[in-house]
């Protein structure tokens, strides 16, 4: 215990070292973040009256985000399954990142719904009355934080194993990254259940939706990996391998190709069959009655989403700028897609035909840019304090060249 804790305070100095590039970033982040507290904290005394959101459109930006993220956390599968399942072993080390990316993403949903309930104690009617295994929001809870129990078991002994110098036991954390793999399909899988069983909202009646989620996820999830990848290599004198961007731009291929499919078989069973249930895809698309104010959002998300395919298939796609601007824009596409684009849409019209529409006030926008800024905070930290673990100069029994030299106005950030 002695010696966790004193890995634990090494971690903690080594967050605060690094060039002036880190120290900006972690600034920046660090004023959004305070400025998402400072608004939350108006919401937490007004209510979420203070939000855009009203009896017809109960669910906005917070479950946008929460819907997109759950993507993020179920994507680290990608990384996990080429190393464990098939032994590819140029990305061994890079699995980690996914799982820290995945433990990231799962606070920042957890905090999306917290922010989303305007009370924090209706958190006890979740945990104690959710009607398991009756209720989908029930197995929501339990998958949730499920995940992220188990990637933060896998992370922490894998990191602190390498910290000790010892090869970590097999038996103790191989039979967890299975059981992983399994639960981040169910994590999104739930999640998407959670919308199309809902039969008051025909928009998300698709049978179709949980596949769509999983293909959208496998895009966006690897996209914030790559981009990631790029940042170590370009910071650290870590080994990223060409073979693993390589094998994740593929996925990327692969998961958008797929998800384009789903997202044009939805659009010709809305349009072609020309139900009275198509309001809401006749809103999200085209605009319904002269209400337009998701009609830039969708279209703007089909451009980025085939500009980055467009790129991934062309011959640009073996230059690292052309896969980094392809990886931004399917990023912000799905971001929209499965936001905006999904969760606005099934509100407008309401069951009784009228149109409100949905607008968000500055108080959401900056409590969702602060709790983005929390994650990527917490991603960052994960990252620059395992690398030095990684590489061999955070060891137990080796003193780190920031620890040796402490007076030092900074040091540099590669290991």
């Amino acid at each position: 215990m002695k010696n966790y804790i004193r890995f634990l305070w090494r971690c903690f100095r080594l967050s605060f070292v690094g060039d002036w590039r880190y120290h900006l970033w972690m600034l920046i982040l660090t004023i959004v973040a305070l400025f998402g507290i400072h608004a939350y904290a108006g919401q937490f005394v007004h209510g979420l009256a203070v939000t855009g959101m009203s009896d017809h459109v109960s669910w906005g930006l917070y479950i946008a985000n929460f819907t997109f993220l759950v993507g993020m956390a179920a994507a680290a599968v990608m990384l996990v399954i080429p190393v464990y399942i098939y032994k590819f072993k140029d990305m061994h080390e890079l699995v980690i990142f996914g799982e820290l990316l995945a433990v990231a993403s799962i606070i920042m949903c957890l905090l999306f719904i917290t922010v989303d309930l305007g009370r924090p104690d209706r958190f006890m009617h979740l945990l104690f009355r959710f009607n398991f295994p009756i209720s989908v929001l029930a197995w929501d809870v339990i998958v949730l934080n499920g995940y992220l129990l188990l990637n933060l078991h896998i992370c922490g002994y894998l990191i602190y194993s390498a910290y000790c110098n010892r090869e970590p036991s097999r038996w103790f954390y191989i039979p967890f990254v299975f059981v992983a793999i399994a639960w981040a399909l169910s994590i999104h899988t739930v999640t998407a259940f959670l919308y199309s069983g809902l039969g008051s909202r025909p928009f998300w009646n698709s049978a179709v939706l949980a596949p769509r989620f999983l293909a959208s996820a496998f895009a966006a999830g690897p996209a914030f990996i790559v981009l990631t990848l790029f940042v170590i290599r370009s910071t650290t004198r870590f080994a990223v391998h060409d073979r693993a961007i390589e094998l994740l731009r593929l996925i990327l291929t692969v998961a958008l190709t797929i998800n384009l499919f789903l997202l044009g078989s939805e659009v010709f069973t809305e349009f072609y069959t020309d139900s009275a249930h198509a309001a809401s895809a006749h809103y999200l698309m085209f605009g319904l009655h002269g209400h337009t104010t998701l009609v830039p959002w969708i279209w703007t998300s089909i451009a980025l989403n085939s500009a980055a395919l467009l790129i991934l298939y062309s011959p640009l796609r073996r230059r690292d700028w052309a896969i980094g601007t392809a990886c931004v824009a399917m990023i912000c596409g799905i971001w929209i897609e499965k936001g905006m684009g999904l969760v606005i849409p099934a509100f407008i019209p309401s069951p009784i035909g009228e149109i409100v529409e949905y607008h968000p006030t500055w108080d959401e926008i900056q409590i969702c840019l602060g709790i983005w800024a929390i994650g990527l905070l917490l991603y960052t930290i994960f990252v620059r304090v395992s690398i030095p673990v990684l590489t061999g100069h955070l060891r137990i029994d080796k003193i780190y060249e920031t620890e040796a030299r402490p007076t030092e106005p900074s040091a540099p950030l590669q290991p």
